[in-house]
């Protein structure tokens, strides 16, 4: 299986929000699974390695993804409790 660094329904863009930042290129629908962000380790910087899904998120006011089970050894993403609208960060 070819390992894909971000959904087909996910690109990077430049954002207003801050750098570069997750975009939907189409419509996702709430509760989608969207995949792992990060995997827990000691050595890494933080104490975690990013995944490109959990590399290019960036905060909002008005959070649109959730953190599944951040306790887990790996963190996974998915969208919240409403639709992510194609062109949306």
């Amino acid at each position: 299986m070819l390992y894909k660094p971000l959904p087909d329904s996910l690109t990077i863009k430049e954002s207003t929000i801050q750098g570069l930042g997750l975009f939907a290129v189409e419509r996702i629908p709430a509760d989608r699974f969207l995949g792992m962000g990060w995997i827990k380790a000691e050595l890494a910087h933080n104490g975690v390695w990013r995944t490109p899904l959990g590399g290019f998120i960036n905060h909002s006011d008005t959070t649109n993804c959730v953190k599944v089970d951040p306790s887990s050894l790996y963190i996974f993403l998915t969208v919240g409790d409403n639709d992510i609208e194609a062109g949306e960060e």
